[in-house]
């Protein structure tokens, strides 16, 4: 089966990412949350395939590459400049089930919608590396490498081992709905949900350890990684037009230098 990767545009980017340099792409994987063995010989160090997010903008790119030179740091804060602010509502009445449900293959307006495979196996193809798939199938991972860009860690994950890995929300979807997504219609926040923009394969004590918190409250364990994963929080909350708190975003701008 071919899949082809799509195009989504973020209002506001264009210019900035004229300016934005790169690294090199990564490879892909399957399934939602998987577990596995780690490695430190990927400790701090890139899978040599993963994006900057500034050269990846609709999230089809493996990976989240370090943002490391002057320039590319001042870009990534230009666009943490472009956020709104409020201050953080109520969690009341949020449910997972309102963002549609999990992985699931039907939200339209995304890259990789309808493409035969659930988003967590979209997922786990786009960053894994040396994937093996359940027989019958080129859609389900049940064996992979994986670069977790928030440890630096190199996990291999087996399917047995299923929460070793997990899929990262980068705006968590609690954070959305007490900034807002409270008052969307459920597709578009089942875009969020489903939009490989907002998600990562990452080690899944990281992931449980951010549970829904914002900058402010958490960042990745790797410093190295730190400038890129706010620009990709503020390259998710702009594609959305979703507010953050003004201590989110401070921390975020702090990431980059500024």
């Amino acid at each position: 089966m071919q899949r082809r990767f799509g195009q989504v545009l973020i209002p506001g980017l264009a210019v900035l990412l004229a300016v934005a340099g790169c690294t090199s792409g990564a490879e892909k994987d399957g399934d939602g949350r998987d577990g596995g063995k780690q490695s430190s010989s990927g400790a701090q160090q890139g899978d040599g395939r993963a994006v900057s997010p500034l050269k990846n903008p609709d999230g089809t790119k493996p990976g989240l590459a370090p943002i490391t030179t002057k320039a590319d740091r001042a870009a990534a804060e230009r666009i943490i400049d472009q956020l709104l602010t409020k201050g953080r509502g109520p969690r009341t009445g949020y449910e997972r089930d309102k963002f549609g449900y999990a992985w699931m293959d039907t939200a339209d307006g995304v890259p990789l919608a309808r493409n035969g495979c659930d988003t967590r196996n979209d997922l786990l193809r786009r960053d894994g590396q040396r994937l093996r798939f359940r027989s019958g199938s080129d859609c389900v991972v049940v064996a992979m490498t994986l670069h977790d860009p928030y440890t630096g860690k190199t996990i291999e994950w087996r399917k047995e081992e299923a929460a070793e890995v997990q899929i990262d929300h980068v705006v968590p979807l609690s954070y959305s709905w007490q900034m807002g997504s409270s008052r969307w219609s459920k597709s578009k926040r089942e875009q969020l949900a489903n939009d490989v923009l907002n998600l990562i394969p990452v080690e899944g004590r990281a992931n449980s350890a951010k549970g829904d918190s914002g900058p402010a409250s958490w960042l990745p364990p790797s410093t190295s990684i730190r400038c890129a994963y706010a620009a990709r929080f503020a390259q998710v909350a702009l594609k959305y037009e979703l507010p953050v708190t003004a201590a989110d975003q401070q921390m975020m701008r702090r990431q980059c230098g500024g």
